[in-house]
């Protein structure tokens, strides 16, 4: 069966903070001055907001640029920070850090803690409102071209294939969206803007992008504990001499959002970024806020980590990248938002300029790689740009060090006698050393008080895919898992992934085997990052699947 298509001035891939910001961008601009511009986002997801996880601590700059009224508007913005805490944990005590001895650009003060989520189907809202059309449960499969190698769309994947690949009854092929210009909003490590990095060599002058996997989960816990508005930060316990830690967001209606991240340049390949998580939630400064609460929710997704160093080049014949999926993460700010939001809006006016200039797509948007190196983003971006590189370049203890003092000076205006800017180390899938050379980790059995097993996190999650549908975990050499992964790491797949996706089974011939349990992935993207041989591929299963988040 023919693909049907449909045109569109600008089609956006993705309905997250950063896409939806673009399109609302993009349709002011064109009421302002009186222009008619047909503007689609398609959502993998089964509804915006979906697939959307985050802290989330969010500054509200951005924001207060698109939608000065906001407020008047009802969006759902949480609550004001009201305390900011920092602790460094051992195994059983804790210590505060001063607040006033952080560097002042890692204050939160007048930061929201929220539900990205919630925000972004608020902000759908105002784009329909506007004459945005939004189609959730359309996963963008494939980039199409021109002729002469632009960009001209993408198309969505087919519905109703089976597992063997061929149409179930009731398929229904996949449609083509033609665009003059197609942003890509496909937040970390999305599988389209892989293929058009490398096709562009959109990465030919930065450095690699690094990583991290934060887990995160809901909790109701008991109102006398609950302070609307506190922020904790940990560092430390669990995690030995490598970078991480914990958060805990005192969010609305007595609930907190909790959660663990562990940066993907680890060595071990029996750390489990699952366990971490679970054993955090052990400490006892941590345990006595859980006790008496009820976990409502989970889920897990990769974070961008490498700064201002691994953001690409931004635009190319016919498109460009925003949001998480070029990866304008603050990281020791622990916020990304902002800069997600405000590049979508810097790619929409770059946009809307050469559409109302004539163009069909043929003028490139360099205009919005001009207008990022302009922007705050570049300078909020800036100023950290050292401090995520140094952990890894220096050791935690010194690194951190490093880190507060470039801070400091950058605060304060004297970042100039730090001038330098530090490289990253090797990629992330190549930190791994050998099982025979890695220490055991002893992981606590969960107590199903405030520790919990994969299975029961991912029914919180409400993942759901389609199971007679081709598996979307890929492998180019289904001989890699086991001759590589097994034999030489004992398997790391089995630990790094929070969703239980992958097992080495035993035959009744004593024989092993991977057998991708497909149906669990939250779509987190770890695998594709942390896999040593790069053999895993993510690719997009079916619209709709995967995690339904409803207030993550």
């Amino acid at each position: 069966m023919e693909r049907e298509s449909m045109e569109f001035d600008v089609v956006i891939v993705g309905g997250g903070p950063a896409g939806l910001s673009a399109a609302i961008r993009l349709m002011q601009q064109a009421q302002a001055q009186d222009q008619e511009l047909m503007v689609c986002v398609i959502e993998k997801g089964s509804e915006i907001g979906a697939h959307i996880l985050s802290g989330a601590v969010v500054d509200l700059i951005a924001l207060n640029e698109l939608i000065p009224d906001w407020q008047d508007k009802g969006a759902p913005m949480g609550v004001a920070v009201s305390d900011n805490q920092h602790w460094i944990l051992s195994e059983t005590g804790k210590s505060s850090f001063p607040h006033f001895m952080l560097p002042p650009l890692l204050s939160n003060k007048g930061m929201h803690t929220l539900s990205l989520g919630n925000l972004s189907r608020w902000l759908a809202e105002q784009a329909e409102a506007m004459g945005v059309e939004i189609y959730p449960g359309f996963a963008g499969a494939e980039v199409l071209y021109h002729d002469d190698g632009r960009v001209k769309g993408v198309a969505t994947g087919d519905m109703g294939i089976g597992r063997d690949g061929q149409p179930k009854a009731g398929h229904e092929p996949g449609m083509e969206l033609h665009a003059k210009y197609t942003l890509f909003a496909e937040g970390c490590r999305g599988s389209l803007t892989g293929q058009l990095e490398e096709k562009f060599a959109l990465r030919e002058h930065c450095q690699h992008q690094s990583y991290g996997i934060g887990i995160k989960e809901l909790w109701d816990i008991d109102p006398d504990k609950h302070v609307a508005g506190r922020v904790i930060h940990t560092q430390g316990w669990p995690l030995d001499n490598m970078a991480g830690g914990g958060f805990i967001y005192h969010q609305e209606n007595n609930q907190i959002a909790i959660g663990f991240v562990v940066t993907l340049d680890y060595e071990n390949p029996n750390l489990s970024p699952f366990d971490e998580m679970q054993r955090f939630k052990t400490h006892p400064a941590v345990r006595s806020i859980l006790e008496g609460g009820r976990r409502v929710s989970y889920g897990a997704r990769a974070i961008n980590e490498g700064g201002l160093q691994s953001v690409p080049k931004l635009s190319f014949p016919g498109g460009a990248l925003i949001g998480c999926a070029a990866g304008f993460v603050n990281v020791p700010r622990i916020k990304g938002t902002h800069n997600a939001m405000k590049s979508g809006m810097l790619a929409a006016e770059a946009a809307f300029d050469a559409i109302k200039a004539g163009s069909n797509g043929d003028v490139q948007l360099s205009a919005y790689d001009e207008a990022f190196k302009a922007s705050w983003i570049y300078k909020d971006l800036h100023k950290v740009r050292n401090a995520r590189p140094a952990l890894s370049k220096f050791g935690m203890s010194l690194g951190t060090l490093y880190s507060g003092m470039d801070m400091w000076l950058q605060s304060i205006g004297l970042g100039f006698l730090f001038g330098w800017t530090f490289k990253h180390g090797h990629k992330d899938n190549l930190s791994l050393v050998k099982a025979k050379d890695a220490a055991p980790i002893a992981y606590p059995k969960p107590d199903g008080v405030v520790s919990f097993d994969k299975l029961s996190s991912v029914f919180l999650s409400n993942t759901n895919h389609e199971e007679d549908q081709p598996v979307h975990l890929t492998l180019k050499d289904e001989t890699v898992p086991l001759i590589v992964n097994l034999t030489d790491y004992d398997g790391p797949e089995q630990r790094f992934c929070p969703a239980g996706v992958y097992e080495f089974i035993e035959g009744e011939d004593g024989d092993k085997h991977l057998q991708i349990n497909a149906q669990n992935c939250v779509h987190c993207k770890t695998c594709d990052i942390k896999d040593y041989s790069q053999n895993i591929v993510w690719v997009v299963p079916e619209g709709g699947g995967g995690p339904n988040y409803p207030n993550m």
